[in-house]
């Protein structure tokens, strides 16, 4: 049976590849960048608000954050790729399953990840080394960002189902509104309430709740195999394994990069003593731990844009995949390699260029009769030159992987990043870094690490890829005959 293609999707297994991967991550990007914006503004107005930390306390929470959300939202690359594995082998049944299987799991998988990450804030911050100085703050947005995750949860697998199908115009349409609400409500509870750090998490979490009703909402009127009916809404088995068996080692993945950028953190916590140690003078802050979390929220953009030629790679490797075009999926990849490899070249000329202006957003300056502020100024340039002048390197990796989990290889691709970059950068911290105790030799480790896992990735792209067009070609013959 035919799939019917509203306007607004892309169809993804004929015509040209190059153009059509533009027109469809252009669209991503925008919207991935939308999202990452509410971390962004919150870390901007919270600026706003007069309290010292609140920058750093923010930027402090990332690395936990995100190992909670990417074990249980990391399941909606497993829900990508099985939608579009289905759409590609026109498979209307196994789509309607896919995609009513993904949604109840975003909702209980988002509230497990609420639960445990509320009870586990302030013991995992305390584990990290944050200072009392941070703590309250950090452990008061922590609890208020974990109480919303159901609707990020719920909000994230539904928009990895439009993309799935080929759409990107709707969830862009829908974060830029959600986006507005967001930087309205930051501005609200922090110069009108008089609130800090509770007031930005809060402004988040409303938020997410409009993308998450709005998108429920649009998808139950569409046209497609896609739409949401709440009757039809139950866990069908074969399409659970399938989004366990594919998303399961993408969350296991995000979940030990996370542990090992918390590593990174609490590394990053020693630097900041001993060098405001050094520096002989009273501090207000913590200089180093803010001008760290003032580029770590910069980069978010830059790893969010080139993520939406990832999420193009997953997609549309996935539907030729279904449809058995794996010639075409060298093609697809070839596309990804250049679109990204150009994002990650202009991501890195705007960064540093336009560090200084995009830093003082942050509250982070180069103050000369200031050594405060210097300390804080000279840990951001030093992480903008040393880990994104290589930033071509990862779109490498990138690309490498999303081709993987397309391909339904999602534990190669797991196994590849932990062993080349997350077991890597612990062993280099315990090492290394413990050798020299300096933000160069910590950051360095990240474009080396990038370098290794890009090159092995590639090779398993490539002997895959020959096995199955091999095996193909084998078949034909039979099935002629």
């Amino acid at each position: 049976m035919e799939l019917t293609k509203p306007k607004r999707t892309v169809v993804m297994t004929e015509g040209p590849v190059l153009y059509k991967i533009i027109r469809f991550m252009l669209p991503l990007m925008v919207t991935n960048l939308l999202q990452v914006f509410y971390n962004a503004a919150d870390m901007m107005v919270v600026e706003l608000s007069g309290v010292e930390n609140a920058v750093g306390a923010v930027g402090t929470t990332g690395s936990f954050v995100t190992l909670i959300t990417n074990v249980f939202i990391g399941f909606s690359v497993g829900a990508n790729v099985l939608v579009a594995r289905n759409i590609g082998a026109k498979n209307e049944e196994g789509v309607s399953h896919a995609v009513h299987t993904a949604i109840c799991m975003s909702l209980i998988f988002g509230v497990s990840g609420g639960i445990i990450g509320i009870a586990v804030s302030r013991p995992v911050l305390l584990a990290m080394g944050t200072p009392d100085s941070l703590l309250g703050l950090a452990t008061t947005y922590t609890y208020i960002y974990f109480a919303g995750i159901p609707f990020i949860s719920i909000a994230n697998y539904l928009i990895s189902i439009f993309r799935a199908k080929g759409d990107t115009r709707t969830p862009l349409f829908v974060l830029m509104s959600s986006g507005i609400v967001n930087v309205l409500l930051n501005l609200f509870f922090v110069l009108v309430c008089g609130l800090s750090v509770e007031g930005v998490a809060l402004a988040t979490v409303v938020a997410n709740a409009v993308s998450a009703i709005v998108l429920i909402c649009i998808l139950r009127r569409d046209n497609g195999p896609c739409r949401f009916s709440f009757h039809k809404l139950r866990i069908h088995k074969q399409a659970f394994r399938e989004i366990i068996g594919i998303g399961l080692p993408a969350g296991i993945q995000g979940a030990l990069f996370s542990i090992s950028n918390m590593l990174i953190q609490s590394s990053i916590l020693q630097v900041n003593d001993r060098m405001v140690a050094e520096l002989g003078v009273p501090c207000s802050y913590e200089p180093v731990i803010k001008g760290n979390a003032a580029t770590l929220s910069l980069e978010n953009f830059g790893f969010t844009a080139v993520n939406a030629v990832h999420q193009a790679a997953v997609t549309f490797t996935g539907q030729n995949a279904g449809a058995k075009r794996y010639d075409r999926v060298k093609r697809v990849m070839g596309a990804c390699f250049l679109v990204e490899g150009c994002v990650a070249v202009l991501i890195t000329v705007i960064l540093v260029l336009l560090r200084n202006p995009l830093l003082a957003l942050y509250g982070v300056r180069a103050i000369a009769d200031d050594p405060v502020a210097m300390l804080a100024y000279n840990t951001a340039k030093t992480r903008i030159y040393i880990k994104w002048a290589p930033f071509i390197v990862y779109a490498a990796l990138d690309v490498s992987n999303a081709v993987l989990r397309g391909l339904g290889k999602s534990m190669t691709s797991t196994t590849v990043s932990l062993v080349g970059t997350c077991f890597f950068r612990v062993a280099w911290i315990y090492t290394v870094f413990r050798a020299f105790s300096n933000l160069e030799s910590l950051y360095i480790s990240y474009p080396i690490s990038w370098g290794l896992s890009a090159m092995a990735a590639f090779i398993c792209v490539m002997v895959i890829l020959r096995r199955r067009i091999r095996a193909q070609r084998e078949e034909e013959p039979y099935s002629a005959s």
